[in-house]
């Protein structure tokens, strides 16, 4: 079921929130296109941001075509998509990691010229400080609470490569940065659609317009010997 907010965004237009089945089915894909991905040697820990990307987003379209989570079957899974997103700054142009359209939603609501979800990439590990505080400002701030990504989505996505393979280490890490910022509201913290060891979810307000976003966040491991 497509749920429409009945909040209106600052361009008139209502928020898109996919529902909770849709939420769980980009969460599958994830996992199942970065299996496909370093169990075919395509993602390794020493590649640039943008290739562990683009290896996902690779496994994530192969998952999809061979029916590996049966209920994503009409989900396009494409890289570094233009959009066009709000920010305080004005209208900004911006390519993101990767963009999920579903088909039942265009024939639903029509084309609305923007992904039906985003999804943003960050390497991450939970002793490296700068990494923890790159995923917050670079990720979910830049991103998401700024609108620039989303602005007229309720829901988003993060993917955290880790780096090292303590997902904990990494969540204490991000949230230990957001703390000193005395933004414990923010934290990272059990996923609300999905029980899986490597998912999180969290909450943002956003000034404009004046409904959060929530994000739900997955962090992938590269197979460590």
């Amino acid at each position: 079921m497509i749920d429409r907010l009945s909040n209106l965004s600052s361009v008139g237009q209502e928020l898109l929130d996919i529902g909770r089945d849709h939420g769980v089915d980009i969460l599958l894909l994830i996992e199942a296109g970065w299996i496909r991905s370093v169990g075919a040697g395509d993602a390794r820990p020493e590649m640039l941001e943008r290739e562990m990307t683009r290896s996902l987003q690779k496994g994530m379209s192969a998952a999809v075509n061979s029916g590996a989570v049966d209920s994503a079957k009409e989900i396009s899974v494409f890289l570094g998509t233009e959009i066009w997103g709000h920010s305080q700054s004005g209208y900004a142009a911006g390519l993101t990691d990767i963009s999920i359209h579903f088909r039942d939603i265009r024939e639903r609501i029509g084309d609305i010229g923007e992904p039906h979800a985003i999804i943003e990439c960050k390497r991450v590990e939970g002793g490296n400080t700068d990494l923890c505080r790159a995923y917050v400002v670079d990720g979910i701030d830049d991103r998401f609470i700024s609108q620039k990504y989303a602005a007229t989505h309720s829901l988003a996505f993060m993917v955290g490569y880790l780096l090292s393979p303590d997902i904990a280490s990494a969540v204490f890490g991000i949230n230990k940065y957001l703390s000193g910022k005395g933004r414990n509201q923010d934290h990272l913290k059990p996923c609300a659609i999905l029980k899986k060891n490597w998912a999180r979810s969290s909450r943002h307000a956003r000034s404009n317009p004046a409904t959060p976003i929530d994000l739900h966040h997955a962090f992938l491991e590269f197979p460590h010997s």
